[in-house]
């Protein structure tokens, strides 16, 4: 049997790109390759002995030391060659699967993905991590950054496949998530009940959809996100607006490294810029493109990304005795887009003790009402709802969408946004795959006695 001492000794063969994208797709396929090769003959990850996991350590890490290598040189080849020279509009989720056939050994394929998926995330072996050096490496490169952005702000086909029937009843049930017109105003309801309105993978496209209908109907003009009520008997089947990210999916192996990145270029993205269509060019300052004014129903806790959620709002309404987190330093990730949007409203010091030391911020104190616009007394938000969305658009919706796409022109034009996506897509990847991550969620959470429902 071959020693891990063997496995482990660097590949004499390893490559060098010679930027002629043929032959080098051909050599470090071959080389990646040789290096899935020697994974396969040690066994799998929670039966490897120290030594074991050292040697499989270094394969990876060599296997990506080229993979970087290669995109430096090729990345922009392989997302054009997968968008027919920038003339097609591919998502993320599907572009990854693609530039695995294009480029083999690139990043994990279709299959490759589905048996990781079936693994918690501690037996994981994290081949994930390269969607994130593929991404962070695409986001350096601003045209084909601004064309992915372009593409994730494009309606989803479900969602022009619901657009008639949900302009013809007001109204859509997409199981997670729900989105209901009354008057002027397009509600939209978060619903993962049993986890407290967690996000995950069960609620990504549903939620997405919601705010593509809400978007789209031309019989409103205001947007308004809550969350559904919860069987919790701790909140008595009160609304909550969310509770993050579902931790026990995540430990369980449930939350692919994909979610983060496609839930903040498509759906959060959404609510911040709008939906664009494509003949619009990705250029902001043409004001191109469908947007809407957005209201927060915070009831409860907003916590994690539902925090995150609020950082895109136009109103933020919050109950009495609602708070905000952002415990990212105790589940081992990074929260979103928080680190470049929170500094904006609390400054850098708060933003710092909220996102890396926990600091819990009540909606009615001080710093609370830098994120919340007024504090609504119990069982007073629907009134309230109502009377912000008329307080908002009385003097018509044109002067209002106006006004906030002159803030976010200054506050986050979009190629801040794909600087910060270029460092987050890569840290985000390595806080995703660590063994940090797991010991985070056993230690705080408990997540090893909890079980993903079926």
């Amino acid at each position: 049997m071959t020693s891990a001492a063997t496995l482990a000794r660097p590949a004499a063969d390893t490559p060098t790109p010679t930027g002629r994208f043929e032959s080098d797709c051909a050599a470090f396929g071959a080389y990646w390759q040789r290096a899935e090769a020697k994974l396969a003959k040690l066994p799998a990850k929670p039966k490897r002995s120290a030594d074991e996991a050292r040697t499989a350590a270094a394969i990876l890490e060599a296997a990506r030391e080229a993979r970087v290598a290669f995109l430096e040189a090729h990345v922009e080849t392989v997302y054009r060659r997968l968008t027919g020279d920038l003339t097609r509009y591919e998502r993320l989720e599907h572009l990854i699967l693609e530039a695995a056939a294009l480029v083999p050994g690139l990043v994990p394929t279709r299959d490759a993905l589905a048996r990781e998926a079936a693994l918690k995330q501690a037996d994981k072996e994290g081949i994930e991590l390269d969607h994130g050096l593929f991404v962070a490496r695409l986001m350096r490169h601003e045209p084909l950054a601004l064309h992915l952005c372009h593409a994730m702000m494009l309606p989803l086909p479900e969602s022009r496949e619901r657009l008639a029937a949900f302009e013809r009843t007001g109204s859509a049930d997409l199981g997670r998530a729900t989105v209901e017109r009354r008057g002027a105003v397009s509600t939209v309801t978060i619903r993962n009940p049993e986890a407290l309105n967690a996000e995950d993978p069960t609620t990504l496209t549903p939620l997405e959809i919601a705010v593509d209908l809400a978007l789209l109907d031309p019989a409103t003009n205001i947007c308004v996100l809550r969350g559904g009520p919860v069987p919790h008997a701790k909140y008595s089947g009160r609304r909550a607006f969310g509770a993050g990210i579902n931790l026990t999916y995540l430990y369980w192996g449930k939350v692919p490294y994909i979610f983060y990145i496609v839930r903040d270029l498509a759906m959060l993205n959404k609510i911040y810029r709008g939906i664009t269509r494509p003949q619009d060019p990705p250029d902001e300052t043409l004001g191109l493109g469908t947007e809407k004014l957005w209201i927060a129903a915070v009831e409860d806790f907003a916590i994690g990304g539902h925090c995150q959620l609020l950082l895109v709002m136009d109103y933020v309404l919050a109950a009495e005795g609602a708070y905000m987190t952002l415990p990212a330093r105790k589940e081992g990730i990074i929260p979103g887009m928080a680190n470049m949007r929170l500094p904006r409203f609390v400054g850098d010091r708060l933003a710092r003790q909220g996102i890396m030391y926990e600091k819990r911020i009540e909606c009615a104190s001080p710093e609370g009402r830098l994120i919340c616009d007024e504090i609504v007394p119990a069982g007073g938000m629907d009134a309230a709802i109502e009377r912000v969305a008329h307080g908002l658009t009385n003097s018509g919706v044109v002067n209002a969408a106006a006004n906030r796409r002159a803030f976010r022109i200054i506050d986050e034009p979009l190629p801040a946004m794909i600087r910060y996506l270029s460092v987050y897509a890569r840290e985000q990847a390595y806080c995703h795959t660590s063994p940090a991550l797991v010991a985070n969620l056993e230690r705080y959470w408990k997540a090893h006695e909890r079980k993903v429902k079926a």
